[in-house]
């Protein structure tokens, strides 16, 4: 139970920091002009957005960053709060904000303006990145490498976990990135897997990792506060990136990745839908399987509100982890 409250605590403590900060850091991207750019395929109620500041992602992980640093320097005065489990989520927290950042201005403000970073280029470090964290993960933190719902004690897969890692981590950083589309969305669906995480991470008893997740639980709720429709701010790649890859890391530090796609349905289902859009196009040589993707896009068109979308998704994603967590509470 103290490991709960001092959880929810810090989670609480994120969320008022990130409020703090928050109104401040939309007036400076004002200032610079980091708007974003709206795409002239998407649906046309989108065009409103236009201009509204992106980079939001820097809202989450400064609180989250500096709370993090300040909690393990006070373990230098005995209090033992944060552990260094959560360096390696924090790097992936950092290193895929920076890359998404470094897109974000790209798009905005730079040489590519309304296209990016070139999508291989992005990939090939991406890779970079998931490859370290995966390394790390496995000889330095030396986390249960899989468990298997119902089974008390984890599997060793060898070599394999490397590129499985890998592979989980850029996806399901490529996953938040496509559900990042609509008011809100992205927040809600990442904040409620980030708690189920944290919820699982209090049950297996590591104790630093769950006080991190809840952590930035707390700061996308803050973020949320200017994200939800009709939004002041857009998380951009800078924070989808980041959270994506988090998250992933946050399933395998558990061991509990097997479940992951069921936790975060959404994330998944947005970058099938898109994987899908574009192989069946190729095969049909121009026809299209959804009105548009990624899928948050074809309901739209469907005639479904923005606001609908979301609260509609989000219930798909509260119902699929709670559905999570009970598989792996199975016995």
């Amino acid at each position: 139970m103290k490991e709960t409250s001092l959880s929810l605590a810090l989670s609480f403590l994120a969320f008022i920091m990130t409020v703090i900060w928050g109104s401040p850091l939309i007036r400076l991207l004002r200032y610079f002009k980091v708007g974003k750019i709206i795409r002239e395929e998407g649906p046309d109620r989108h065009k409103d957005k236009l201009g509204t500041p992106t980079m939001g992602g820097l809202m989450m992980i400064a609180p989250v960053l500096l709370l993090t640093v300040l909690l393990n320097a006070a373990t230098l005065l005995g209090f033992d709060i944060l552990g260094q489990s959560v360096l390696v989520p924090l790097f992936v927290l950092i290193s895929f904000g920076l890359l998404g950042m470094v897109d974000d201005w790209e798009g905005i403000r730079g040489s590519r303006r309304g296209l990016g970073m070139r999508a291989r280029s992005k990939l090939v470090i991406q890779l970079i990145l998931g490859l370290a964290s995966a390394l790390a993960l496995k000889y330095i933190v030396d986390v249960p490498e899989m468990f298997w719902p119902g089974y008390p004690e984890p599997f060793d897969l060898g070599n394999w976990y490397i590129p499985i890692a890998t592979f989980i981590i850029v996806g399901f950083s490529n996953a938040m990135n496509f559900t990042d589309g609509l008011d809100g969305l992205a927040g809600l669906i990442s904040a409620t897997a980030f708690a189920a995480y944290g919820g699982i991470a209090l049950l297996q008893d590591q104790f630093f990792l769950a006080r991190f997740c809840f952590t930035i639980v707390g700061a996308l709720f803050g973020f949320l506060w200017f994200n939800v429709h009709p939004a002041e701010l857009f998380m951009g790649d800078t924070g989808s990136l980041a959270i994506g890859a988090t998250l992933a890391t946050f399933a395998l530090m558990t061991g509990q990745w097997l479940v992951l796609p069921i936790i975060a349905i959404i994330p998944v289902s947005e970058i099938i839908s898109v994987i899908l859009q574009i192989i069946y196009f190729k095969i049909t040589k121009g026809k299209r399987l959804f009105k548009m993707s990624p899928i948050h896009h074809h309901f739209e068109l469907l005639g479904w509100s923005e606001t609908q979308v979301v609260q509609r998704f989000w219930l798909v994603s509260l119902m699929a982890a709670m559905l999570g967590i009970a598989i792996i509470l199975v016995e």
